[in-house]
């Protein structure tokens, strides 16, 4: 079988859900990288051709669940879930660690060297991204479609304004 990559989104966040992407290329996409490197227009034009062009599976975390849970236990879980899904496939992970999960190997940057890695990070960015825009005119006051949530100078201006919302994720250190 061949390679699974795996990546996630929003583990930084300050609110909203961490997501995570597993992405198993049949066939061949150029212009893969690491979805930071990529413009919003480009992501998801590769976001297209990937959900054409591959098995994955895309899953998502919480606030609420990583509160409760711990980032890494839900890094974990998701870890878990992905080798249900892809049970006879190598799998790699982007980062330092596999959180113990056998069958998982890691790799720093592996998103930037590894187009199966690639695709798994543009899938959680775009993922992600989409349902902080869906959920932003709910929490209007803090501008989620700008930030995503992620700790800039605004969305910490605004936290220190109007409090958190419930999307926010009580356990980490909001300002």
């Amino acid at each position: 079988m061949s390679l699974v990559g795996i990546d996630e989104a929003g583990r930084g966040a300050l609110a909203g859900p961490l997501l995570m992407a597993a992405c198993q290329l049949q066939g061949r996409i150029t212009g893969l990288t690491d979805s930071k490197k990529l413009s919003e227009k480009k992501r998801k034009e590769l976001y297209g051709q990937i959900l054409k062009n591959s098995r994955f599976l895309i899953l998502a975390f919480s606030n609420d669940q990583i509160d409760k849970m711990g980032l890494s236990k839900c890094l974990q879980r998701g870890l878990e879930l992905i080798c249900a899904h892809f049970p006879n496939s190598p799998k790699l992970y982007d980062g330092n660690t596999n959180f113990g999960i056998l069958g998982v190997q890691s790799l720093i940057r592996a998103d930037l060297q590894v187009a199966q890695v690639s695709a798994a990070s543009i899938l959680a960015k775009v993922s992600r991204d989409e349902i902080m825009r869906f959920l932003a005119p709910k929490f209007s006051r803090y501008h989620f479609e700008k930030h995503k949530a992620y700790g800039t100078k605004l969305h910490r201006a605004l936290i220190a304004k109007y409090g958190i919302c419930e999307l926010h994720r009580k356990s980490f250190k909001l300002l």
